[in-house]
């Protein structure tokens, strides 16, 4: 649709009204100014008639004073106001009259010379007739000037009402309609309803506001649609962090309700599996050189694990291990992050309760040995010198074979008591930097390799949190009668101390030399090491093996449950 300029049509229509109102004034002026001297020639023709009644005195006299009123006489007759008669805009019927006039004045004039007063008293009545009709015709021609202005006057004035009238009809329908149109839907926009009809205009003015409020419209709209969309995001992210904490602190709670062990842990997982909908996650903790502790989530870990994510178990710049997921959707990063390092402080809260638990244990073993070392250690010196004084004191008529084999026992029974003794007193005396069991065995391994040359060497496999403190000592003091039994009496020149877990996931510690073989065990089988030895299994409500190797030596394999479920 062609479109037009909506000042340049109202500039028009003032315009036609400013050119009609001009016209109109200007007509009435143009009208005025020639009606300046009908007045003028009124009166002159009408002065006219009473100089011809005049002259009729003077035709007869021949004075002078006839030749001064014939001069006074065609001063008025020829003077301006009547000789506009003859102009081009007075009408035809003026100007012959007026000529008509003029040529009847000759013949008077001649009269008048002539001094023929009858001719010219004859002639009067038809001239003064014609100066009449000269005067009347002057009405006519003036009375028309004036029905012709008033008649301008009205068209002009209807005509200016016309305009007036359309121009009022033209600016309410095609400005105040429009206007009126745009300030509602102004009004519907600034309620927030931004589904407004604008209305259609052919003018190229109003198009362009019309097209400004409705370009502001989808503007506003799009940016309340935005704002509403931010509004609605930002509720979806603080809902989705709440229910992160809240998850998060849940999970927290759970982990330090109870004991940090396998199940623990591993309900955290299917937990933090369940909330997320992941396919696949496990944790794996790895401290310094133990071995990894893996804990898988239900339905385990796939064979190609490419696409898996990690997340470092650190706490105070302390590694524990990392956390591994597996995701058909995008990982929430800062969920994960945020939950391995909850795993990572929990761990490392476990971690230094259960070192405040050996260390106090370890103390208070300390405290043992000093009371063992005062008091049973003394005792058994005390017997051993007292043993030795009734061996040189007793009579001869009391020594018998019988006597002296059971001297010989007590003596023996007292020194295995005493050997004993020192060798708990040195497990209990450990000293060592972390109170955990590996570091108990390297610790107990040191003092034996320095009193023999044979090699020995320790290939531990547990986990830290597999073995309770309680079950150290025991484990500790098997071990040392092991190596000791094969360093004295199966004369090993290499001995290997493995723990680890067995396919039954029970704790197994294997004790295995290339010496003389398993012989020397059942010559010594009543020993009385041996029998402590399976106390002490007994104890950790396991057994104790002993076996030939491969390598033609002994291995003493010691299998119990452990404390923990094994992670892996």
């Amino acid at each position: 649709m062609k479109r037009g300029s909506l000042t340049s049509k109202i500039l028009g229509l003032m315009l036609v009204l400013i050119l009609l109102s001009s016209g109109l004034a200007t007509f009435a002026i143009i009208n005025l100014s020639y009606s300046l001297g009908d007045a003028r020639a009124i009166n002159a023709s009408g002065s006219l008639r009473m100089q011809s009644y005049r002259l009729m005195f003077y035709a007869n006299s021949g004075s002078s004073e006839a030749e001064n009123k014939i001069l006074e006489f065609e001063n008025t007759l020829y003077s301006d106001a009547l000789k506009r008669s003859l102009d081009w805009y007075s009408p035809k019927e003026l100007a012959d009259q007026y000529l008509l006039v003029i040529e009847k004045w000759k013949l008077m004039k001649r009269y008048i010379e002539e001094e023929n007063s009858r001719l010219y008293a004859a002639s009067l009545k038809d001239f003064v007739d014609t100066i009449n009709l000269l005067v009347l015709e002057m009405e006519h021609h003036a009375a028309f000037k004036l029905r012709l202005l008033a008649t301008s006057q009205i068209i002009g004035l209807g005509l200016m009402l016309l305009i007036a009238f359309i121009a009022v009809r033209f600016t309410k329908r095609k400005v105040v309609q429009p206007l009126q149109q745009l300030m509602e839907s102004a009004n519907t926009i600034s309620k927030g309803n931004f589904e407004v009809e604008m209305p259609q205009t052919e003018y190229i003015e109003l198009t362009a506001l019309t097209n400004a409020l409705e370009s502001t419209a989808k503007e506003l709209s799009m940016l309340y649609q935005d704002l509403e969309s931010q509004v609605e995001e930002k509720t979806i992210a603080l809902t989705r962090t709440n229910n992160e904490l809240t998850f998060l602190y849940e999970s927290l709670v759970m982990l330090h309700a109870n004991k940090l062990d396998f199940k623990a842990l591993k309900q955290a997982l299917n937990k933090l599996k369940e909330y997320e909908d992941l396919s696949y996650v496990r944790l794996i903790i790895q401290q310094e050189d133990e071995q990894q502790e893996i804990i898988e989530g239900d339905g385990g870990w796939p064979v190609d694990s490419h696409n898996a994510t990690r997340f470092a178990l650190k706490f105070e710049d302390k590694e524990q291990g990392y956390l591994e997921v597996v995701s058909d959707k995008a990982v929430n990063k800062a969920l994960f992050a945020n939950f391995a390092l909850m795993l990572a402080r929990s761990l490392i809260i476990h971690n230094a309760a259960e070192q405040r638990q050996q260390l106090a244990l370890m103390e208070e073993r300390g405290v043992i040995a000093r009371e063992l070392h005062d008091s049973l250690g003394q005792l058994l010196s005390f017997l051993k010198i007292q043993i030795s004084l009734l061996r040189k004191g007793l009579h001869e008529s009391c020594r018998s074979p019988q006597v002296e084999g059971q001297l010989d026992e007590i003596n023996e029974g007292v020194s295995t008591a005493y050997v004993q003794l020192r060798e708990l007193l040195s497990t209990f005396r450990l000293t060592i930097k972390e109170p955990n069991l590996k570091n108990a065995l390297e610790a107990m391994l040191e003092q034996l390799r320095a009193q023999t040359t044979t090699n020995i060497s320790l290939d531990y496999q547990l986990g830290t949190h597999l073995l309770g403190a309680h079950q150290h000592i025991h484990i500790l003091q098997l071990t040392r009668e092991a190596t000791l039994n094969a360093i004295k009496h199966a004369k090993a020149s290499q001995i290997q101390i493995r723990c680890s877990n067995n396919q039954d996931a029970m704790v197994e510690i294997a004790i295995c030399d290339d010496g003389v073989g398993v012989d020397h065990l059942k010559e010594r089988d009543q020993h009385f090491g041996i029998g402590i030895m399976h106390e002490r299994a007994s104890r950790l409500s396991g057994v104790v093996d002993f076996k030939s190797n491969d390598k033609g030596g002994t291995s003493v394999t010691l299998v119990f449950p452990p404390e923990q479920e094994p992670m892996d």
